[in-house]
């Protein structure tokens, strides 16, 4: 059916899709619902980066782990990374999900740390890098700049490199979270130095499948080369504002079965 619709019935088909998945009721299963608990500005980007980071699997158990994470902090994220001591992160060592481990988010706190005190905070830095239509080689320099500090190797892996071909799906999400503002309660609007037309769509199973059956993506793998693809088909659709049709495709995917 789907392939069938012209540019104009697809946008419309699309856009009602939007409308009907970008609302407060999609919190309550997702896991933007853990940054929705903190009001300071730092907490919600670190509660949101922490949590999109963890991002993959089981649905619940993303969120669960997330609590978990919050509450390790002593639900003050911010206070915690800024202010701990060597023996504070004691506590942290038996957290794990799936592979991200208790190493590796010590790891991300001594990251955290570094990006807020030698950086001016997470925003400044993907902000330096931001290009006029996209932020996929920001994520590639934020990533430099967060394992400045002495880390293990295998920590590496949990923040993604588009520049290596990755789509970056987690990053992706949490950038989409901070930038796209917040008018219908679900996604935060903090970030007002960069914008909404240079966000990419997080590009994952249920995304990359539904864009495929709608005509909007080609490349069988969910790369990099697969997220620019989206990226250019969704752009022709709304070109100030190309992710808000995630809600779409993931809408589509998880809760419809398209």
């Amino acid at each position: 059916m789907a392939k069938k619709l012209n540019k104009t019935e697809l946008k419309t088909f699309l856009d009602e899709k939007v409308a009907q998945y970008n609302t407060r009721d999609f919190l309550e299963t997702d896991p933007i619902k853990i940054p929705h608990t903190f009001s300071k500005k730092e907490d919600i980007e670190i509660a949101a980066f922490l949590t999109a980071t963890i991002a993959w699997g089981n649905r619940k158990s993303i969120i669960n782990n997330a609590q978990r994470m919050m509450q390790l902090l002593d639900q003050e994220p911010y206070q915690f990374i800024i202010n701990h001591k060597e023996s504070d992160l004691k506590a942290l060592e038996p957290f794990v999900h799936r592979t991200f481990n208790g190493l590796d988010f010590i790891t991300f706190i001594s990251g955290l740390q570094h990006v807020y005190t030698n950086h001016n905070g997470l925003e400044a830095v993907f902000e330096k890098h931001a290009e006029a239509s996209s932020l996929q080689s920001a994520i590639h320099h934020f990533k430099k700049v967060f394992f400045e500090i002495e880390h293990l190797p295998r920590t590496q892996k949990h923040i993604s490199d588009p520049l290596k071909n990755s789509a970056a799906k987690r990053i992706n999400m949490f950038l989409r979270w901070m930038v796209r503002p917040e008018n219908t309660g679900v996604d935060f609007g903090i970030w007002k130095s960069l914008y909404t037309k240079q966000l990419s769509c997080p590009l994952d199973v249920h995304s990359g499948n539904v864009a495929r059956k709608l005509g909007l993506l080609t490349r069988k793998q969910n790369d990099g080369k697969a997220l620019l693809e989206l990226d250019t088909s969704l752009r022709k659709l709304d070109a100030n504002d190309p992710v808000k049709y995630d809600f779409a495709l993931f809408g589509l995917g998880v809760f419809e079965s398209f």
